[in-house]
């Protein structure tokens, strides 16, 4: 029964297509094989939030996920967003970049890189991680182990 859950008819699959964005060159299916590939189970809203994320490379918060699942009338509560970015998260399909305590982006670049976060308009860009040296950091506590270093670089306009 799990495995009937979890799998989707291709005919289902395409006719979604066409609500998101159809000329992206990341479809639908190659949304489901994705997660498969994560050992994820793909149902329509994971599917849904998938294709949102990987049709280009962008920075979105879950409220943002959740306007463009509602734009496209797809059905996704705020929770199955939230649980569904967590998942990719500890799946390493996405990194979460928090900008302040209260503001955290979706990544889909998962690669070593950082961030200028420009704080009048609320958008991150990435910068190269060969753009930033980073040296003497503190010795690490004993029986820890480094799990990265995310540098956010908060700018505005200078006029």
């Amino acid at each position: 029964m799990a495995e009937l859950e979890l799998t989707l008819d291709i005919l289902e699959i395409l006719s979604y297509n066409c609500l998101m964005n159809p000329d992206s060159p990341f479809l639908r299916e190659d949304a489901v094989k994705l997660l498969h590939r994560h050992g994820i189970g793909p149902t329509r809203q994971r599917i849904d939030i998938a294709h949102i994320l990987f049709s280009e490379h962008q920075h979105l918060s879950a409220d943002q996920i959740q306007a463009r699942i509602d734009a496209h009338h797809a059905y996704a509560s705020k929770a199955t967003v939230y649980n569904t970015l967590k998942l990719f998260v500890e799946k390493g399909l996405l990194r979460e970049v928090l900008v302040d305590p209260t503001k955290v982006f979706y990544d889909s670049n998962v690669g070593a890189h950082h961030h200028f976060y420009d704080v009048a308009s609320g958008k991150l860009m990435d910068i190269p991680a060969d753009e930033i040296t980073i040296s003497n950091l503190p010795k690490i506590p004993p029986g820890m182990v480094s799990a990265g270093i995310d540098v956010v670089v908060r700018i505005r306009s200078a006029v």
